[in-house]
């Protein structure tokens, strides 16, 4: 697993670790049951400090990600179909609102932006 911390981000470093794990945990980089770095291992190879790493592996558990085994570490849990479901919502939704601001921009109308993504969508289910 590689985690990358961009000390340049504006984002801050759990949150980095979090995206990036969440990230592999639902393309499946991360498989369900596997185990993860312990907490210290990871604040060690990523030169950060332990209460970092544990706010992300905090993040990651309480919204269902990971799972914790006392004595034994951290574990990739079961695919929630519907966390991977809200997920997928959840970037599209940023997606649409992203096009949205940049049809205002170009002054492109709803209808416009409306036919554009019919047209789109027809395209992908020719091919």
């Amino acid at each position: 697993m590689n985690l990358f911390i961009d000390n340049k981000s504006g984002s801050p470093i759990y949150d980095q670790i979090f995206t990036q794990m969440k990230s592999h945990i639902l393309t499946g980089v991360l498989p369900e049951g596997a185990l993860l770095p312990s907490i210290r291992a990871l604040a060690k190879d990523l030169r950060i400090s332990v209460i970092t790493t544990k706010r992300a592996y905090d993040e990651l558990e309480r919204e269902g990600y990971i799972y914790g085994v006392a004595g034994k570490g951290f574990f990739v849990a079961k695919r929630n179909p519907s966390l991977v479901y809200e997920e997928g919502l959840r970037k599209i939704e940023e997606y649409l609102q992203h096009a949205v601001f940049l049809a205002a921009e170009c002054g492109l109308s709803k209808n416009d932006l409306h036919d554009m993504l019919k047209i789109l969508t027809e395209e992908d289910h020719r091919s």
